[in-house]
């Protein structure tokens, strides 16, 4: 039976004690991201399709699994393995740094333009286990990418001493970083979308801070990337003008956070101060 704290209250889940806890440094944090990126670039070239000839990305549902879902999951299970060796589940699942309400408009604006870029009509000409699939593979990078970035990457920062902006900035970076890797098929398009990543891994921050839990920033991810790829499902797939909605916000989110970055963490408590007296600042993002 679970036992009740003095006021009645259920226990809250235990936090694994440091001398539990193995230590990370940063660049041991690129070592396994490298490995993270080798399981799926390798995977995918072990048992994938070749797409060359067809117009969308994911023609058909065997070149979802093989090309996507498969990679995706070993890379899920690699970063699950990394966080069990590391005893870092209770900080990884749940994230504690104040945030202020306004921030809940990054999570989401970021879901409302997910369902809006999906490109329904598309998805409804295509094969019902496509769809699954693709479905199923977009939430998998949502787990994965957020697990081992959002996940792993902002604690490496975060237990050596940074304060939160500089853990959002170089988390975001690395996140960008990664999809260099994306050159192998992509050629020189992923550098662009490295820079692109690094805006978006910064908001899936948010999201973590929002939220308090890395589960948000996964379902927000998952369903970004589902939105983006359903234009691309399919043997002729279809355009489709929502697809610039994730574009606009991602803009709109970058102004908004440049004029407000100094009022995402709430000021510090405070005594009751003497009438009149000034009102603290709110502590800038470091």
């Amino acid at each position: 039976m679970t036992s009740l704290r003095p006021n009645g209250a259920a226990p809250c889940p235990k936090k694994n004690p440091p001398s539990l806890q193995r230590r990370l440094t940063w660049p041991w944090f690129l070592v396994v991201t490298v490995a993270y990126l080798a399981i799926i670039q390798g995977a995918g070239i072990l048992v994938g399709v070749d797409t060359s000839g067809a117009k969308g990305d994911f023609p058909t549902t065997e070149a979802v699994l093989r090309d996507g879902l498969i990679p995706v999951a070993l890379s899920v299970l690699f970063g699950a393995a990394v966080v069990t060796r590391l005893g870092w589940w209770s900080d990884v699942l749940h994230y504690r740094a104040p945030v202020r309400r306004w921030v809940w408009c990054v999570p989401i604006s970021m879901l409302a333009a997910a369902l809006l870029a999906v490109n329904y009509g598309n998805l409804a000409a295509q094969p019902l286990s496509l769809v699954l699939s693709l479905l199923a593979m977009t939430l998998l990078v949502g787990i994965g990418e957020e697990l081992m970035f959002r996940g792993i990457g902002v604690q490496v920062f975060k237990k050596a001493g940074l304060g939160e902006g500089k853990v959002a900035l170089w988390s975001s970076l690395i996140f960008g970083a990664a999809h260099l890797s994306n050159a192998l098929s992509d050629g020189g398009q992923a550098i662009g979308q490295a820079v692109i990543v690094s805006t978006s891994g910064f908001f899936l921050y948010l999201c973590l801070r929002a939220g308090g839990t890395i589960l948000l920033p996964m379902l927000v991810h998952g369903l970004w990337d589902f939105g983006l790829l359903s234009s691309m499902a399919g043997t002729d797939p279809e355009g489709y003008p929502g697809i610039a909605v994730p574009i606009l916000l991602q803009v709109v989110l970058i102004v908004l956070l440049v004029v407000r970055r100094r009022s995402i963490t709430p000021a510090p408590p405070h005594h009751a101060a003497a009438p009149g007296a000034p009102l603290p600042e709110p502590a800038p993002e470091r």
